[in-house]
């Protein structure tokens, strides 16, 4: 069975895990980690890709990513590539170092962020590389000693993270090492790492809702939201939220008062339809469509896919 495409959509949060080809070790000795984590914080600064959470271990690594203008793909090819040549010429080896595919997991965001940032943070303490909380507190190959100030990497992303925990910086430390230390029981998490299947039930169990697609995290209109965005694009696009609802009233000669009224004229919920649609496939959020349209992320969903057939009524736009 063909592998399906990744979704490679930017300022989409993804979970990648990079493992070494037959689960062999990629880092022999902290040399080659200095070596990744340098070349990995220069490729975050350089592409503009936001990284959230990351943890080095033997044989894999874990990177919680959120790319902008530069694709996932490229920022990948040009980590993994770069790396492996060099580890290949220091440690006189040849052939492939990594699996021919990383594994990459689309999530929403709003619902997985500080989760995914946890269980990220706590692998070397699973893995038995470092042996309490405070080791991990001051391990230098990973983020969470970044996130409490005992290390530094340029590129990582912090106030994405502890501002969700306090309004200063010392409430805010406080605040996500106690959520990281009750995540030590919980142990390995499939539905966040785990494969397509055990997702499905997990979050169905957990959510209620139809999980369909083992390349993205987070429930059915998530899921059918990324789905859309990942169809061929219309022509609405680099276009800004507000650009396209301006747009779009222009063409329809509707006022911006009455596309956000109460009002359901057939109208108007055809250019809401067309305004979802074409915000989904310009890259924008599910959650900032709905606020600004007054409706639901289930109304946003349901007129995307209205928006998708009703775009051939409106070629000129």
């Amino acid at each position: 069975m063909p592998r399906s495409a990744r979704i490679d959509i930017p300022n989409l949060l993804q979970h990648v895990i990079i493992r070494g080809i037959e689960r062999r070790n990629v880092f022999v000795d902290d040399d080659d980690r200095h070596n990744f984590v340098k070349r990995f914080s220069d490729l975050l600064i350089a592409t503009e890709t936001d990284c959230l959470a990351w943890a080095l271990l033997d044989n894999h690594v874990h990177l919680l990513l959120c790319p902008r203008p530069t694709p996932l793909a490229k920022f990948m090819r040009r980590l993994l590539t770069g790396y492996a040549v060099t580890f290949n010429r220091r440690h006189q080896r040849s052939g492939h170092l990594f699996q021919n595919r990383y594994k990459s997991i689309v999530c929403d965001e709003e619902d997985y962020l500080l989760e995914l940032v946890r269980y990220i943070h706590l692998n070397p303490l699973r893995a038995g590389l470092v042996s309490t909380l405070e080791e991990l507190d001051h391990y230098p190959w990973c983020g969470h000693s970044v996130l409490l100030g005992q290390a530094a990497l340029p590129g990582q992303v912090m106030s994405e993270v502890l501002a969700r925990f306090g309004k200063t910086i010392k409430t805010s430390r406080q605040g996500y090492r106690a959520f990281v230390a009750e995540g030590v029981a919980m142990g390995r998490r499939n539905d966040l790492v785990g494969s397509g299947r055990q997702r499905r039930q997990t979050v169905a169990e957990q959510q209620g809702n139809d999980f369909r697609d083992a390349r993205i995290l987070g429930n059915g209109d998530f899921v059918e939201q990324l789905l859309l965005q990942a169809e061929e694009k219309p022509p609405l696009l680099k276009l800004s939220l507000e650009e396209i609802i301006v747009h779009v009233c222009a063409k329809t000669g509707l006022s911006l008062t009455e596309l956000t009224s109460q009002s359901r004229t057939q109208q108007i919920a055809n250019a809401r339809s067309i305004i979802c649609y074409s915000a989904f496939a310009s890259g924008h959020r599910g959650v900032d469509i709905a606020r600004r349209l007054g409706i639901t992320g289930s109304g946003v969903t349901i007129a995307a896919r209205r928006g998708k057939k009703l775009m051939a009524e409106y070629p000129e736009l």
